[in-house]
């Protein structure tokens, strides 16, 4: 199936290469650069890529391509979703998935792909059984390898593999029971002129941290699990539960995993936290131009909107800006005509403005379009589709673990047009 794996960095380099089933030449890669060219922008390279002989399927997460060389046709969907856990794998292990970061564990990062994928096709991708057979390395074990000669490999074969639940290691002791659970929704939006709403929809996840001694069976129930839309389940959720009772049934993986990612795409329930009160007016030959932008929350249920940060790309013809922010500082790059405005926190009592003059090019003609301003923000406690967890039980063990939930709303492409 995947015949090579190459990891190219934001300036292009090819700085790790693994072949399976036979070496593919890097030459390849040029229908890869090619596409990148054409890109607007680096997340806007197709995911997939036609060759003479082959096809290209990448995914670019922290800055780094992940590109798969494919021979034969296969789903696209499929290796993408590989390319993905090899990269959730490199940040289970590493902390960090970034280029030092991989350089640093060249040795360990070889030793997972020749696990993760047998002759090209996927064999042990569950975190569990890969850190039973290649330890995660720490500052210790990596002297003690220099010094030996020795691998991170395991001596044993995982216990897991064989079982009816390999994505759980057997005997797993804590001193703390645990189970936490975090809801994190991102909200993609797009606010025309008038304040309506264009297109809303939110993409979340339930992440889970589960440290729980022996083999736990919990249930998760929501308030109005019918919100949920187009979900997709970690291996471990009993589906056939979930369609007769909208229950989430499982026996969880020792650490930190994903249980469940969903969509919400009907705009009567997607909630828009935050509204803009803006006048940005250009005159016909006049070389001064009129900025206005107030910020403020709209149905947060009373939670705060913080780390907000406003960024625009003004029109060409501006040469320059004279703003006075009532909170936070701006920045204006007169080269890309990028204006940043870091916000901070709203105040309710205070809404945030950013107020003053343009500078424009004498005897231009008045810019076509007003610009549009992308905003970014995170709501702490809340779902703003209204999701809520109801209970968590634990079936299968006798002692009483400590079990938490929590909320976030974090701003994606959320658009605002002037």
């Amino acid at each position: 199936m995947i015949h090579s794996l190459f990891l190219i960095n934001a300036s292009g380099d090819i700085f790790l290469e693994k072949h399976w089933k036979s070496v593919v030449s890097r030459s390849v890669c040029d229908y890869f650069f090619e596409a990148q060219e054409r890109a607007s922008e680096p997340e806007n390279v197709p995911p997939v890529i036609p060759t003479p002989h082959h096809y290209l399927i990448s995914v670019l997460r922290h800055r780094i391509y992940f590109v798969a060389v494919i021979q034969s046709e296969v789903p696209p969907l499929f290796v993408i979703e590989f390319l993905h856990r090899v990269v959730d794998t490199f940040q289970d292990y590493f902390g960090v998935c970034t280029e030092a970061a991989i350089k640093d564990n060249v040795v360990v990062v070889y030793e997972l792909l020749e696990e993760m994928l047998d002759n090209g096709f996927p064999l042990a991708t569950e975190s569990n059984i890969l850190k039973e057979l290649i330890k995660p390395p720490t500052i210790l074990r990596t002297m003690v390898n220099t010094i030996t000669g020795s691998t991170n490999v395991g001596e044993q074969l995982p216990t897991g593999q064989l079982s009816v639940v390999p994505w759980r290691r057997t005997g797993v002791k804590y001193t703390n029971n645990e189970a936490y659970f975090d809801v994190v929704e991102e909200i993609d939006a797009i606010i025309d002129k008038s304040g309506s709403t264009i297109t809303a929809e939110i993409q979340g996840v339930i992440d889970a941290c589960v440290k729980l001694t022996g083999m736990p069976d919990l249930t998760l129930s929501f308030m109005n699990p019918r919100l949920l839309d187009d979900v997709s389940f970690h291996p471990c959720v009993r589906f056939k539960r979930w369609e007769a009772e909208r229950i989430l049934s499982f026996i969880p993986p020792d650490g930190n995993f994903r249980l469940l990612s969903y969509h919400v795409s009907s705009q009567n329930l997607v909630a828009i936290p935050v509204y803009v009160k803006h006048n940005i007016t250009f005159r016909e030959g006049s070389s001064q131009g009129r900025f206005d932008l107030t910020l403020g929350p709209k149905q947060t249920m009373g939670k705060a909107v913080e780390s907000v940060l406003v960024s625009s790309q003004l029109p060409r013809g501006v040469l320059n800006v004279n703003l006075n922010p009532s909170q936070g500082t701006y920045t204006f790059d007169p080269v890309t005509k990028l204006l940043s405005w870091d916000v901070g926190k709203i105040n309710p009592q205070k809404l945030p403005s950013l107020k003053g003059s343009m500078s424009l090019q004498a005897g231009a003609s008045k810019p076509d379009e007003n610009p549009t301003f992308n905003i970014q923000f995170k709501i702490q406690q809340m779902a703003i589709s209204g999701l809520k967890v109801n209970r968590l039980d634990m079936y299968g063990e006798k002692y009483k673990p400590f079990k938490g939930i929590k909320y976030m709303t974090k701003a994606g492409k959320f658009q605002v047009r002037t």
